[in-house]
């Protein structure tokens, strides 16, 4: 059973770099951003999924939260293992139970208020019977 987590983040969505220095980057991807993303004072962003251990997730967390970029708020970093979900905005985190996909809702809306498109919350296929 996996208890560190695995996600992705953007680098152009950090203020503060310095995280990823603290992470496993286990791939790296650089992609065009394009006018459904929503992110038009982009042109390309770089993606690295990564595993953040166990014994270093409170920190890392924590830090993530804080470094996401605070001029634009619609910057999000999720992270799962086998049991939780995680959904970092800035300054504010969800751990989600994934047995229980209820829980996603207060995630979701809190993204929504700063006009996250839907799609982009679409974190479980149960979603869509509650949203908007």
């Amino acid at each position: 059973m996996n208890k560190n987590f695995i996600g992705v983040i953007i680098e152009e969505s950090l203020e503060k770099k310095d995280v990823l220095k603290k992470v496993k980057i286990l791939k790296t991807k650089v992609e065009d951003v394009t006018p459904e993303h929503h992110t038009p004072y982009l042109k390309q962003w770089t993606l690295h999924t990564v595993e953040i251990f166990e014994n270093q997730f409170d920190e890392i967390v924590e830090e993530l939260s804080k470094s996401l970029d605070s001029s634009h708020s619609d910057w999000y970093a999720d992270f799962k293992n086998d049991d939780f979900h995680l959904i970092i905005f800035r300054n504010k985190v969800f751990k989600i139970d994934r047995s229980k996909p209820e829980q996603y809702k207060k995630a979701v809306e809190y993204g929504l208020s700063f006009g996250i498109p839907d799609y982009q919350l679409d974190f479980t296929p149960d979603i869509k019977e509650w949203k908007r």
